[in-house]
């Protein structure tokens, strides 16, 4: 894909789409496309993720460390894995394995804190998108633990 093309497609990824389009040239022109054949693992539950990787045709199955109800699941293209290791250390929960021929964007976390640093304003962007997610998440859990009291 051409680095344009790669840019509109990053704005499709809500995760990416708050960073601006001069943030995500310098993402389109750094990243890796990585291509896995069906049945490949993409990375193992307990592993250390080192950046986040974005499934741009074909689809994964994510399958949770802890098995229980729900703990697997499809992933298709738009999907970002690994967003916590765009920003730090982080051990996945999930082992991500392609169901078909698969293709992904891989952003490194150095690529990804480096545009950061270039460019404070996406990083101001980013970091209140993520505090409006971590607000939502505390309300929901808000409900839930008083619908739990309740009972």
């Amino acid at each position: 894909m051409a680095i344009e093309d790669d840019i509109t497609f990053f704005e499709t990824v809500p995760t990416l789409a708050v960073l601006g389009k001069q943030a995500l040239r310098v993402l389109a022109i750094g990243a890796e496309t990585r291509q896995l054949e069906s049945g490949a693992v993409l990375f193992y539950a307990g592993e250390l993720v080192d950046g986040g990787y974005i499934v741009q045709d074909g689809t994964l199955l994510v399958e949770h460390a802890t098995p229980s109800e729900g703990s697997e699941y499809t992933v298709g293209p738009g999907t970002l894995l690994g967003e916590l290791a765009l920003l730090t250390d982080s051990i996945s929960p999930i082992t991500a394995i392609a169901k078909e021929p698969t293709v992904l964007i891989r952003i490194s976390r150095n690529l990804f804190r480096k545009m950061l640093e270039g460019y404070p304003a996406a990083a101001k962007r980013l970091r209140d998108s993520m505090a409006e997610r971590v607000d939502d998440w505390t309300r929901e859990l808000t409900t839930v633990k008083s619908a739990l009291e309740g009972k």
